[in-house]
């Protein structure tokens, strides 16, 4: 039984751990106020998901989801996720996180920047350009006509693939928008985030092109 460590319990986080759940994995889920705070999430989740500390849920997990804005200073842990793939599903907003220069340049993505704090993972852009709330009402089986479609990009080819497998199981299609540097293609704006969960490969992938880099710095 695979074993998805998810880092962060919000909104985004808790419905990842839903749809992992309902498709078969094992979920050992953390959160910044403690694993006791989450009795009534792992208790709607059932026998196959527990409650940790960050440290203990990445150290599980066969691969990791991190759920969670980026910090300027890392706060993940770096020794339990190194080897892993790591997806990463945060979007950079400026009210929320403040401005980090080199992003708000172009001259990096705030998932490079991951990244760089995660130097011995494989981190792979995932799951941000669909409302969480949706993730499980708009997931279709392979071949269904109103099957929808999500982005990945990593620079790292098996963190693609186990993305696409996981969208797969999850309900909806994959269209590589590799590698990292070009992730601002489904950053906060752009028309592939702007259409959500309501594209399918074809129309997501004409959304990535028409994306146009918005320089703020």
């Amino acid at each position: 039984m695979t074993t998805i460590g998810i880092l962060g319990a919000g909104e985004v986080g808790s419905q990842i751990a839903r749809a992992a759940v309902a498709s078969g994995y094992e979920i050992v889920i953390a959160n910044s106020r403690g694993p006791e705070t989450l009795a009534g999430l792992v208790a709607e989740l059932g026998s196959s998901a527990r409650a940790a500390h960050a440290a203990e849920a990445a150290a599980a997990g066969d691969f990791a989801v991190v759920a969670v804005p980026l910090k300027p200073v890392n706060d993940m842990p770096v020794e339990e996720l190194a080897g892993k793939i790591v997806l990463d599903t945060n979007n950079y907003m400026t009210w929320r996180d403040g401005h980090f220069p080199v992003v708000d340049s172009g001259a990096k993505t705030v998932h490079e920047l991951r990244q760089e704090q995660l130097p011995t993972s494989k981190v792979a852009k995932a799951f941000t350009h669909i409302q969480a709330p949706s993730l499980l009402r708009t997931a279709r089986p392979a071949g269904d006509p109103a099957r929808r479609a999500l982005s990945v990009s990593s620079d790292h080819p098996e963190a693609v693939d186990l993305v696409t497998r996981l969208y797969d199981q999850f309900g909806f299609d994959t269209v590589d928008n590799s590698p990292l540097s070009e992730s601002w293609r489904t950053a906060p704006g752009q028309p592939a985030w702007v259409s959500h969960a309501r594209q399918n490969r074809e129309e997501l992938a004409l959304n990535l092109r028409r994306a146009k880099p918005v320089i703020t710095a």
